[in-house]
């Protein structure tokens, strides 16, 4: 899953302050605008006595190991820097030779440390271009560019394609698979496509995202693709598929994991039993149909399922029972599990309490321009999301020991 990288250096052990020198800066109460002021006044006069400090450094290199002779100090040059507390105006210090190489603050650098992580969280909770240019405008006096955002913005492409890419595990007791639809802008079209999502539970319970890919439709040559690529970074093996009634996925998995089971998540299936019926009748209808999902073997399941087609609900609403058969094949393993595996793969609300979160930032972006652009901006999110990511399941101990006993030949406990 993708994690949060600790973009901040290793800090250098606090320097101690003089009394004499607090007494100098401070003296008497501030305002906020004055210890704005003060803090920002402090923070140019550091900077550039660091500057001073490295050139001092450069030139007495240079003499130790016979650099250009006659090299000196040669004045300054006025740059604006953007720092996390606005813009800051500097004198850079500059050598006669040229050869100086500030470090602090590259020649072509025009913004100090930590400036780019504030730009890259806005953009990952979903703040548009133009919402970026504004907070910054109003919060740091600092004008930006559409441009400069993008580009920031862009660094992180590289960690992306690293993620994606990444090693996974050789097997995933659990993994839930979902899609969702996002507007993306193509040929001056805007088109929908699909994004599809894969959280696999590792065998110690802990949970990851394995993957996102887009496509222009779900089906099973799109699933294929999927299943193919995790093989290759090293899934070897899948004990269960935890889906909701995703086009061609069944039949893609058959063909690259075969001994993976299909499970159809089962709250989805009584969500989509109760769209049928009238909203007066939900409740009742919820009721009628609770005695299949939690009946305790195949065939009380299906005999609770003849009872409530016979019964007066399955007659007004004989859809439901249709809905139930065609998708029974992928309904019975759930009954062969005891309560223990039952609780983790009853619904597949763990990936979409993800999708939940995503889908608010891309409603708050409308339509994105390109792949790469949603690609980047689910990542950011999904960094975001997944950062608290280290418990394991809920109840997963229990859990891993039914599946040690299912699945003796392939869920070894020492993997946990």
């Amino acid at each position: 899953m993708p994690r949060k990288t600790n973009t901040t250096k290793d800090l250098a052990p606090a320097l101690p302050v003089s009394q004499e020198v607090l007494d100098q800066l401070v003296t008497g109460p501030l305002t906020p605008a004055q210890f704005e002021t003060l803090f920002r006044d402090l923070k140019k006069a550091v900077l550039e006595r660091a500057l001073g400090a490295e050139l001092t450094h450069h030139l007495g290199t240079e003499k130790d190991h016979g650099g250009p002779r006659g090299n000196h100090r040669n004045g300054t040059t006025p740059k604006t820097v953007i720092t996390d507390d606005g813009a800051v105006r500097l004198e850079v210090p500059r050598d006669r030779t040229g050869t100086f190489e500030p470090q602090l603050i590259g020649k072509h650098e025009r913004r100090f440390e930590g400036f780019d992580d504030k730009i890259i969280a806005m953009y990952a909770r979903g703040m548009t271009v133009r919402e970026i240019q504004g907070y910054l405008a109003e919060m740091y006096a600092v004008e930006v560019s559409p441009e400069f955002i993008s580009t920031v913005s862009d660094a992180v492409l590289s960690e992306v394609t690293a993620w994606q890419s990444r090693p996974l595990e050789n097997l995933y007791p659990v993994v839930f698979f979902d899609a969702l639809r996002v507007k993306i802008r193509e040929d001056a079209v805007v088109r929908n496509k699909a994004v599809y999502l894969a959280l696999g539970v590792r065998a110690d319970g802990t949970r990851e995202i394995l993957g996102l890919w887009i496509e222009q439709t779900e089906g099973a040559k799109c699933w294929l693709k999927v299943f193919n690529e995790l093989r290759t970074r090293g899934v070897t093996d899948m004990l269960i598929a935890v889906v909701d009634g995703l086009k061609g996925l069944s039949e893609a998995i058959g063909s690259v994991f075969p001994q993976t089971t299909v499970q159809t998540c089962i709250v989805h299936l009584i969500r989509n039993s109760l769209d049928y019926a009238s909203w007066k009748d939900r409740k009742a209808v919820a009721a009628a149909i609770r005695p299949v999902s939690a009946a305790p073997t195949e065939a009380t399941a299906k005999a609770a399922l003849e009872e409530f087609e016979a019964g007066p609900w399955g007659t007004t609403y004989a859809t439901i029972s249709g809905l139930w058969r065609r998708a029974w094949e992928h309904v019975t393993p759930f009954f062969a599990f005891p309560p223990e595996v039952r609780r983790i793969i009853y619904t597949t609300n763990a990936i979409e309490s993800v999708h939940m979160r995503l889908r608010k930032i891309i409603k708050t972006r409308g339509h994105v321009p390109t792949d790469e652009a949603v690609t980047k901006l689910l990542w950011l999110a999904l960094r975001n999301i997944t950062a608290d990511w280290s418990r394991a399941t809920r109840e997963w101990k229990s859990a891993m020991n039914q599946f040690a006993i299912l699945y003796a030949d392939r869920f070894k406990p020492s993997a946990a």
